[in-house]
């Protein structure tokens, strides 16, 4: 299962950005994740419902706002299914094959700088030795590791 509860009832994010749903978008999963559980007050300390980074990238790049999907989201707490769909449904959002071909290229190719990936690099108990990670989507999956860690099993 994808979805740990800490003592205080806060759920850790732990689905990766590299992860998409049957409509293909890379992190769509994740942000529906994050939105949902923090439409219930259960998204872990810590992380926002919808930040300035990946979050904010699907969404301009899909056509759609944050107030409008945090507003689904708080008003029909849907499935993820049902998330896809709304976005299909929407006036002037964008899921055809080039958008969503071009924003998983921009995921995928998408570089912390080199403060934030020593940072995570660090927290996450990795020398940086220059073997490590360099994409936002492995080194954000070390640090959702890192902080499950420690809220859970240390």
């Amino acid at each position: 299962m994808c979805l740990v509860r800490n003592a205080m009832n806060k759920i850790v994010p732990l689905i990766s950005s590299g992860v998409a749903g049957p409509l293909g978008v890379l992190h769509l999963p994740r942000l529906w994740l994050k939105v949902s559980l923090a439409s219930v007050g259960k998204l872990a300390d810590g992380y926002p419902a919808i930040g300035n980074g990946f979050d904010k990238m699907v969404i301009d790049a899909l056509g759609l706002t944050a107030d409008a999907v945090t507003e689904y989201v708080d008003e029909h707490h849907p499935t993820y299914s049902q998330f896809e769909e709304w976005i299909i449904e929407q006036k002037g959002s964008k899921t055809d094959a080039q958008t969503i071909d071009t924003l998983n290229r921009a995921l995928r190719g998408y570089n912390h700088d080199d403060d934030t990936r020593t940072s995570i690099l660090t927290e996450a108990g990795l020398p940086e030795h220059g073997n490590g990670p360099k994409d936002a989507i492995n080194l954000n999956n070390l640090e959702d590791w890192a902080i499950f860690h420690d809220a859970e099993l240390d």
